[in-house]
């Protein structure tokens, strides 16, 4: 049997493991599901032991399906979802059966009162400066804080601070360490040492002990431990990567990977990531130290397809399908006959108005089914073409797009996209990008490239690529501007409607 690689992916819903050849093609794949648990409004956790037991599952899958494919991995490398916050002891325990979530609010209180104390909008360029990132409620940094604060006996407890992937890895290996993609944003990391920023540990009043060091993610962790492989049935001693988070390994696994390349993650909502050689210190831009050593400047756009899943629900009870409100929409002409949407279903994640609200605007006679549902699809990429303004000033050219996750499924919207944008758009054939960037990752630490770049020109592959029209990319030229004065302008308007929807609560 040919060498293998196996890649772990811990993601919000399910585990994913995948056994990866040679040639990049992945022979074998495995999930096993978990539950959110949301004790309360704004609160979202996960219990890490269900992350190990899907992980468990997931490879003894793998390995059942192809007999004597444990001796043949020449690596493992585990990526997994982002800023979900575990804490275990010195024996290697969890002082906390759960782990807060990357979409857990919980620590909104500890993020109002650093901005108090250290400024916010255009006054934060201090503290942007030292973590390359807005603050927010997401990053372990404030979650941290939150449970100092309310579960002080878990926190004092704690030996070392894991992100998801960072816990399957310390029971494959029995090592404690975090690679700089993750790192990068728990609001605590130095941008420009990649190393723990003393200043922001102080800010936050944190200890730094309870960090374990940050190591590149292509670097080799250790090894499969004995008791790991009796209860996964891989070798034991098979090497085991440092790994990354699923966001940058799936950045990597679209093939988007140098400088100006840039992504389009579509799921429920919408990244764009640019690639570049520094992070872009603004407060509506984050930035994530990418695998290759880069760095992703990125915005977010809270309802990408969630607008769509919105107009679905909204318009027809959820009794059509996608493909079937999608050729409805293809039904109108481009730019929907001077008819806007405005995407904020669920408002900004950063930026002023965080509160902000959607809209159509322009509403004639004339407009019926198709105008509106083609009017949310050009409105999501109009917002996402406001985002892309902010990062291309800084001087980084975008010359290629590659559309990843469900939106790359969605023809008529990639062919918005291309347009919108003036920018072609790729469609990679492998949509298990996070597998695919591990994959990518372990080929490289165990020499069969000798670059990531390398890598991706072997692995990766692309299943088309979809060309702006002219003619469209004209019309949403002319739309741009007014979409611009709507989005600023409206925004006197969004307190107002907190204060009546408090009137009738």
């Amino acid at each position: 049997m040919e060498t293998t690689y196996l890649a772990i992916d811990v993601g919000t819903g399910s585990v994913r493991a995948a056994l990866v050849d040679a040639n990049g093609t992945i022979r074998r794949l495995a999930a096993r599901e978990h539950e959110q648990i949301v004790p309360r409004y704004g609160w979202s956790e996960q219990r890490p032991l269900d992350w190990w037991a899907g992980a468990v599952h997931a490879i003894r899958e793998v390995l059942a399906a192809e007999p004597g494919a444990a001796q043949h991995i020449a690596a493992i490398c585990a990526c997994g979802q982002m800023h979900a916050t575990v804490l275990v002891d010195a024996d290697g325990e969890l002082t906390r059966e759960t782990a807060p979530l990357w979409n857990d609010k919980r620590a909104a209180g500890q993020v109002e009162a650093f901005r108090a104390r250290h400024g916010s909008g255009p006054d934060a360029h201090t503290w942007l400066a030292r973590t390359a990132n807005p603050a927010t409620p997401a990053w372990p940094g404030f979650k941290l804080q939150w449970i100092r604060e309310h579960e002080r006996d878990a926190y004092e407890r704690a030996t070392t601070v894991f992100m998801p992937k960072d816990y399957v890895n310390f029971r494959l290996t029995g090592e404690r360490a975090c690679d700089w993609s993750d790192a990068s944003m728990t609001f605590l990391m130095d941008p420009q040492t990649r190393g723990w920023s003393p200043v922001m540990l102080d800010a936050l009043g944190l200890d730094a002990r309870k960090l374990p060091p940050i190591r590149a993610p292509h670097e080799l962790l250790g090894a499969v431990t004995k008791a790991a492989a009796q209860a996964t049935g891989l070798r034991e001693g098979t090497p085991v990567l440092v790994g990354a988070a699923d966001y940058p390994a799936s950045v990597l696994g679209s093939g988007v990977h140098e400088s100006g390349l840039a992504s389009d993650i579509t799921g429920t909502s919408s990244i764009i990531t640019v690639i570049a050689d520094t992070p872009m210190l603004h407060p509506e831009v984050s930035n994530v130290a990418t695998c290759e050593g880069l760095w992703g400047r990125f915005t977010l756009l809270d309802s990408g397809g969630d607008a769509m899943r919105w107009a679905r629900r909204a318009f027809h009870e959820n009794a059509l399908s996608y493909e079937d409100v999608a050729r409805k929409a293809a039904e109108a002409p481009v730019g929907a006959e001077g008819l806007f949407f405005l995407p904020y279903l669920t408002g900004e994640r950063l930026g002023a108005q965080p509160n902000s609200r959607a809209q159509f605007f322009g509403i004639a006679a004339r407009h019926g089914l198709a105008h509106l549902h083609r009017a949310v699809l050009e409105g999501v990429a109009f917002g996402v073409r406001r985002h892309m303004a902010m990062i291309q000033p800084a001087g980084v050219a975008i010359e290629r797009l590659v559309a990843a996750s469900g939106g790359a499924k969605a023809a008529l919207w990639l062919d918005i996209k291309a347009s919108m944008y003036r920018t072609p758009v790729l469609v990679p054939a492998e949509v298990e990008c996070g597998v695919m960037g591990c994959a990518l990752l372990a080929a490289t630490a165990t020499g069969q490239f000798a670059t990531l770049g390398d890598a991706v020109r072997r692995f990766v592959r692309f299943a088309r690529e979809v060309q702006p029209d002219p003619r469209a990319a004209d019309t949403y030229d002319r739309m741009m501007p007014i979409f611009e004065r709507l989005y600023t302008h409206s925004q006197q308007f969004y307190d107002d409607l907190d204060r009546l929807a408090g009137d009738h609560a």
